[in-house]
């Protein structure tokens, strides 16, 4: 379960960084950065999850980066589209007069973007974020194909052992279960606390 865990929020937390990146070149004006982030995005949604986990696992082996490693990116690649479009649609969402009213303090775009429009932006993010999260950690179960002993490898494991599939599959289940619920009530403790923050 540890695996599982730190699989989940170490992928995670590298894409938040690669969504917020291609969620600015999704919004920028320059044509060939948006072109740009439109293929990473289309890349993403158009081919599955365990190839592209497979392609960085296969793809890294030479640079002798652990299989560890390899998931997490492949996570985090993976997670990252997602992440741009929730971000590109949450910045969006901020009526563009408080872009306006930071410029005609005397702040420039990007001080604006960072103290105004951003922290707006990720509260409102912050449910679709949530959830994004726990499809993340539903999806580490992926790293079982290229050997790594996380959750639901190791149960098939022992239900391979113990002839006994079922019984260690409804039991990874249930720590499934109990993992999102807690991410599901951190999220939610995160979303009122920002609330009465605002």
């Amino acid at each position: 379960m540890w695996i599982t865990f730190q699989l989940t929020v170490i992928s995670v937390f590298i894409a938040i960084f690669i969504g917020l990146f291609f969620a600015f070149l999704k919004i920028s004006k320059v044509k060939i950065l948006e072109i740009i982030a439109d293929i990473y995005i289309f890349v993403v949604r158009g081919t599955p999850l365990i190839v592209q986990i497979f392609i960085f696992y296969f793809g890294l082996t030479a640079l002798q980066i652990s299989d560890f490693w390899s998931v997490v990116l492949g996570l985090a690649f993976h997670n990252g589209a997602y992440i741009a479009e929730i971000f590109r649609g949450t910045i969006q969402s901020i009526d563009k007069g408080q872009m306006e009213a930071g410029r005609s303090l005397g702040m420039s775009s990007g001080l604006t973007m960072r103290r105004i429009i951003l922290p707006q932006a990720f509260r409102r993010a912050l449910p679709p974020l949530g959830n994004q999260f726990i499809i993340a950690l539903k999806d580490s179960s992926l790293a079982s194909f290229i050997g790594m002993f996380e959750l639901f490898s190791v149960a098939t494991t022992l239900g391979s052992n113990n002839f006994d599939y079922m019984t260690y599959l409804l039991i990874v289940a249930v720590y499934y279960l109990v993992l999102v619920l807690i991410f599901s009530l951190l999220v939610n403790f995160v979303e009122k606390r920002m609330s009465l923050g605002e």
